[in-house]
């Protein structure tokens, strides 16, 4: 039940009747009409800008036509009042009975209230994450995960057919480095002394495991053989051992993936080729010369013929390289390869999650995207800032385990994987973010994750004491259904039911905007507008939710508070967070 697309439906009537009765000689196009929550409650429950983007259709200033509109809803049943403001926007003022309808819903529906069905089953590929297998994930890793996975619940929710994808890159350079850097550890688990870890390889103690295992696996037979001859054997080792290492990350964070796709499968079973051949054919890839970047050349420049994509036919700025001096195939070839292989595999929508160190990146793959797939495939790429890590508003310290930065799972095990997940999407995906260990577990107002937990163990508490005043009554959900909600008539009894109705407008908003750190806020929202309630309860002791001598006030109540947990866990679900009926 969303409203607001009811709503919708009979504003775009009421412009049917109005080119019916002549004042439009053809009906205008009402696809992007929007309708809202004002920003300032005092002008009503809906904010609509029909009549400021259909007025010229009907050859009237916007503020005219939206008094026409005005008259016609002002007979809807289920509107209250209509205002025209500013340059024509309409306000309505919705009846009590519209929200009671909503609160009845929602516990008809239970978990499955703001499902929607706008994704009409799409399949649409989001890949995130994506380490390079070479060690522990860390907490710069967390945010895309927390969001990628975010974002997959809520398309869920939406109603796309949704695939979780991690895209292993395990066939460039930085293998080869973990290889030779396990193969330390073997040196070392066999009882040499290795001394400091050389520049260039990997320092953590994660690898010393891999090492101990290589040589209860083979022995000694690799000592003083040829790289070449070990290096196929150990490197897959190794990375087998980073993924297990990676799965175990993500599952402390409750992340599981539908798809592992391997570069290194890619290149050997041929596909970069064919595709860049594809490409080729099509005179998109050809050999010359870039131009030097502008500013200070890098150490590693050289003006060279390359051989090139033509990337500036698709939006992008310059050509790209794809193979490199060493005849190798750059990354740039083996994503275009990935990429391709999604779309053949039935994803004309893919998302994107890198960490914002790749937004150079970001207009070469979709012009590929864009050239591969001939413009019917559509990538969005969502860049996830860096995170700062505190302590009391310290930084903190390097982790001994990682050898240079603090792992996932060092953050997770020291204050929970909930808080970690609400808290990684307290801001947009490409602004900063501040974590502060202190902070985050803080039981204040100031701790989002807190607020909205408590407000639902609140509200358990409250169904606490309702059983131990009547043991015998039935407070089930669908009794609560059944009680007369048309008692709740209160301003913070009204204000929290307009919120639990926007909750399936927020998920389709939400869903097409590719921003689940919106559902955090609104989450905020609810509790704020619950605990409100709670608190007027404290002041006026009429608005209490239990009242001993009136068991049928208490029901309808109950009800509203049974509504508003249930959508609670909806959102938190979202997130990925359990809620909580109790705090300790």
């Amino acid at each position: 039940m969303n409203i607001f697309n009811t709503f919708r439906e009979r504003i775009d009537a009421v412009i049917d009747e109005l080119v019916a009765e002549g004042h439009a000689v053809q009906r205008p196009d009402t696809s992007k009409m929007t309708l809202e929550p004002p920003r300032d409650p005092k002008h009503g429950h809906m904010a609509n800008n029909v009549a400021m983007i259909t007025s010229s259709s009907f050859g009237l200033p916007p503020k005219d036509l939206a008094e026409l509109i005005k008259e016609k809803l002002k007979n809807d049943p289920d509107i209250l009042s209509v205002s025209v403001a500013g340059p024509g926007f309409l306000n309505l003022v919705l009846r009590p009975h519209v929200f009671h309808a909503v609160v009845r819903h929602v516990l008809k529906a239970g978990s499955d209230y703001g499902d929607s069905r706008i994704g009409s089953g799409v399949p649409i590929n989001v890949e995130y994450v994506s380490a390079n297998p070479t060690g522990p994930m860390h907490v710069g890793h967390c945010r895309g995960a927390v969001f990628g996975d975010a974002l997959c619940s809520l398309l869920r929710k939406a109603g796309y057919d949704v695939t979780r994808e991690y895209y292993v890159n395990d066939a460039g350079a930085q293998v080869d480095v973990l290889a030779r850097s396990a193969y330390l550890r073997y040196r070392e688990a066999l009882g040499e002394h290795i001394g400091e870890i050389p520049q260039g390889l990997y320092p953590g103690d994660y690898l010393v495991p891999v090492g101990q295992a290589l040589a209860q696996q083979h022995g000694d037979r690799w000592l003083g053989a040829p790289e070449a001859e070990w290096l196929p054997v150990i490197r897959q080792t190794a990375i087998d051992a980073m993924m297990a290492m990676i799965r175990s990350d993500l599952a402390a964070l409750g992340i599981t993936f539908d798809v592992y796709t391997s570069e290194r499968a890619l290149v050997e079973k041929g596909q970069v080729n064919a595709v860049l051949a594809k490409l080729e054919g099509r005179g998109l890839i050809y050999t010359g010369v870039l131009e030097p970047p502008k500013g200070k050349l890098p150490d590693d420049w050289e003006e060279r013929p390359q051989t090139l994509f033509r990337a500036t036919q698709f939006g992008d700025d310059v050509d790209r390289p794809l193979k490199k001096s060493d005849g190798s195939w750059t990354y740039f070839a083996s994503d275009i390869a990935n990429h391709k292989d999604k779309f053949d595999r039935g994803f004309a929508q893919m998302i994107d999650v890198w960490g914002a160190d790749h937004g150079g990146y970001v207009k070469r793959m979709k012009a590929a995207v864009n050239a591969i797939t001939g413009g019917m495939g559509e990538l969005d790429v969502r860049l996830c800032q860096l995170v700062k890590l505190t302590r009391n508003g310290e930084p903190v310290k390097m982790s001994k385990r990682s050898g240079s930065f603090v792992t996932l799972n060092e953050v997770v095990e020291e204050v929970g994987k909930d808080v970690v997940r609400f808290i990684m999407l307290t801001r947009k995906n490409d602004a900063p973010l501040d974590f502060d260990f202190a902070k985050v577990v803080e039981q204040s107002r100031d701790n989002p994750v807190f607020y909205v937990q408590y407000a639902h163990a609140r509200i358990y508490s409250v169904f606490q004491r309702s059983k131990a005043e009547w043991p015998e009554a039935n407070l089930s959900q669908a009794a609560l259904a059944e009680a007369d909600l048309g008692v709740l008539v209160h301003d913070a009894e009204l204000d929290l039911m307009q919120v639990l109705a926007d909750w399936p407008r927020m998920v389709e908003a939400t869903a097409q905007a590719h921003e689940p750190h919106r559902i955090a806020f609104y989450l905020y929202e609810l509790a704020a507008s619950f605990h409100s309630w709670w608190n007027r309860g404290n002041e006026d002791t009429t608005l209490r939710f239990v009242q001993a001598d009136k068991l049928e006030l208490t029901k309808s109540r109950l009800a509203l508070l049974r509504a508003t947990a249930l959508t609670i866990a909806s959102g938190l679900g979202v997130l990925g967070v359990t809620p909580v009926e109790e705090l300790r």
